[in-house]
């Protein structure tokens, strides 16, 4: 099946930012664009192509790493903490080539696309072979990435990550090997090659402080700098991080990276889950972004993040996915709400629509899509429409529609998606790939 363009839309309900959706909507499209917006409209014209159910933005997943994707449930027998985990992540890297990479980056970015995911920003560190080997191409393995995000029809950011250290003052080793340019330098030459074309687009990471020193640190926050790129950065996610950070430097990981000119308001701390009260005003003043991914940190046992806190200090919250252990980002956004609910034993720290935002709006401009993550003129025609007949959202009432879709539906309900203004996803199904085959086959690939 091939995608189908659409023209004018009618939704059943939509989501245009406010508090509660709204009734009646007619969409005009001019290509991938929104050509205007109307409601109020009580039935569909004849030209009009009806979205039954409750229409929102395309969701933006701001951080994930593909490639894990094939851990799904090799990592949950016996005890452990996030550093098993990566011992075993580290194992599944060793086996990955650009070919494997490609199609079981497909896959999970389809896997994305069914649950009404339109653009992701892959946090992009596997970026050599075995040993550190240099592919003939050196951007191997981003070139896959961004090549599979198109074939699987949604947009991307390519975050690629500089990783040069194994740890603060310690060589690479292993399948980290996979994972370093051996310097700034190198880095910088080979990220300069990747080309961004209308559904590609290109930002920088700085890994963690863990595997970046300070000097390395300011030159690639200085290179997303002058390109107007989104930096992004894996942030106090264990408490060892910061340990070691205070030991080393005299100073948290936020505070390192806000002495080294990182913190600004294209930049996007990732997890921030162990936050000194310092850190939280130094990410709110400086207008930074905060990525939460509640099912991988509660997956990981790394803990409940100061959501409610980061807000009120002036920070924006994203989400991602990050290790897709679970692909679906209305189970991400209302985890921000019900992890703190557990921990303060007060309910409402999160409006429904403030949970959305995260979703589309923040996440969109977060990953370097600001005109995508809302229904309006000129946006980008990027949709995703929930069924509201089955049985998890079965007697929804059109004025608790973004209520009920926040706090009960699931990835499962998402029925149609739109990206630029083409049908990707129809009645449920995927319009261009058998996505649970393509992941078949691409985990099937990897060493057991």
């Amino acid at each position: 099946m091939s995608a189908e363009q659409a023209s004018t839309l009618w939704c059943e309900l939509a989501w245009l930012g406010g508090e509660r959706a709204e009734a009646g909507v007619l969409i005009e499209l001019d290509g991938e664009r929104i050509a205007s917006v109307a409601t109020e409209v009580t039935s569909p014209p004849r030209q009009a192509t009806t979205l039954a159910g409750l229409t929102i933005p395309g969701f933006a997943n701001a951080h994930s790493h593909a490639f894990q994707r094939a851990l799904r449930g090799r990592t949950q027998a016996g005890r452990g903490d996030f550093w098993t985990w990566r011992d075993r992540m580290y194992e599944v890297a060793e086996g990955i080539d650009p070919d494997v990479c490609f199609a079981l980056a497909r896959a999970t970015f389809a896997e994305m696309a069914l649950a009404g995911i339109t653009a992701v920003g892959e946090f992009h560190y596997l970026h050599h072979g075995p040993g550190g080997f240099r592919y003939d191409d050196p951007n191997a393995f981003g070139k896959a990435v961004i090549e599979a995000a198109r074939e699987a029809g949604v947009r991307i950011t390519l975050l690629d990550s500089c990783y040069l250290e194994g740890g603060i003052d310690t060589e690479v080793h292993g399948a980290q090997l996979r994972f370093s340019d051996g310097s700034y330098e190198a880095w910088a030459e080979r990220v300069d090659r990747l080309e961004e074309d209308p559904v590609a687009r290109v930002g920088a990471a700085i890994h963690s402080v863990r595997a970046v020193d300070p000097e390395a640190a300011a030159q690639v926050a200085a290179f997303a700098a002058e390109r107007s790129w989104p930096l992004h950065a894996h942030l106090s996610e264990q408490p060892a991080e910061n340990e070691e950070c205070v030991a080393a430097y005299g100073k948290t990981p936020t505070a390192l990276l806000e002495e080294v000119g990182a913190l600004s308001e294209r930049f996007t701390a990732v997890h921030a889950t162990h936050l000194a009260e310092a850190d939280l005003r130094l990410l709110g003043s400086g207008g930074c972004g905060v990525c939460l991914c509640p099912t991988t940190e509660r997956d990981l046992a790394d803990g409940i993040g100061s959501a409610r806190r980061l807000v009120e200090a002036g920070a924006t919250l994203s989400l991602g996915s990050d290790s897709n252990a679970l692909i679906d980002m209305i189970e991400e956004a209302r985890a921000v709400e019900l992890d703190e609910r557990l921990e303060s034993g007060v309910r409402g720290h999160h409006s429904a629509a403030d949970l959305l935002r995260a979703a589309t709006a923040s996440g969109s401009v977060a990953i370097g899509w600001p005109e995508a993550g809302h229904i309006a003129p000129q946006a980008l025609a990027d949709l995703a429409t929930f069924g509201l007949d089955g049985v998890r959202l079965a007697g929804t009432a059109a004025d608790h529609a973004i209520e009920s879709v926040v706090f009960a539906a699931a990835a499962a309900d998402v029925r149609d998606v739109i990206v630029g203004g083409r049908f990707i996803v129809r009645d449920g199904a995927h319009l261009r790939l058998d996505v649970a085959a393509e992941l078949n086959d691409a985990i099937a690939a990897l060493p057991s």
